[in-house]
């Protein structure tokens, strides 16, 4: 059982959550450059483009996963996104609100596991859980004006298809990797073993 010390933050944790998020930052800010480079790719069923959408919601799980304390998944998608706003975000300040409710889907998915498993699973629904967050933002903000039937809810189901693949299992599969090289070391995932 986890004890309050176990959920406070070390210097290192915040160091490593912060880099997470800077990392993740830059490369938002990169991938709104591609998300508008492939607009014509998807004209044939726009809402079909939500399926790259993922890779804006990885540092929620990824930080959940690493990191491994309450707050970690908000931290760093709301730090990569204030990063992707100082960068010059093609969307501007929303960003910041954007990133904060993706946060708190990857959030609730640890919390509702008491912040005890990172298994594969769990992974998965904070990807799902933070592309949910993510779609209900954008149904009502950036899509209030289209229909619903044909674009709002298959941009949506996309949106969490996306995300439970590339952010849940995407982050899932990095932490790993991460884990093997070392960098991880001082983090609970480090000493894991290698199951789903």
């Amino acid at each position: 059982m986890q004890t309050t010390d176990s959920n406070r933050w070390r210097t290192i944790d915040i160091v490593v959550a912060s880099v997470i998020a800077v990392a993740f930052g830059v490369i938002f800010w990169a991938w709104g450059v591609v998300w508008s480079a492939t607009e014509g790719a998807f004209s044939f069923f726009p809402p079909a483009q939500t399926l790259i959408y993922g890779v804006w919601l990885v540092p929620a799980v990824l930080g959940g996963l690493v990191i491994r304390k309450p707050g970690a998944a908000l931290y760093c998608e709301l730090l990569a996104a204030i990063i992707s706003a100082l960068l010059g975000s093609q969307w501007g300040t929303i960003v910041l609100l954007q990133g904060l409710m993706q946060g708190v889907g990857a959030e609730l998915a640890f919390a509702a596991f008491r912040y005890r498993s990172y298994r594969l699973p769990i992974a998965l629904l904070a990807g799902a859980l933070t592309g949910l967050s993510a779609a209900i933002f954008d149904f009502v903000y950036w899509n209030a004006e289209r229909d619903i039937a044909t674009y709002r809810l298959p941009y949506a189901a996309l949106t969490v298809v996306s995300a439970t693949v590339i952010a849940g299992a995407g982050a899932h599969a990095l932490t790993r990797a991460l884990a093997r090289t070392g960098v991880l070391d001082r983090f609970p995932a480090a000493r894991e073993r290698p199951l789903v």
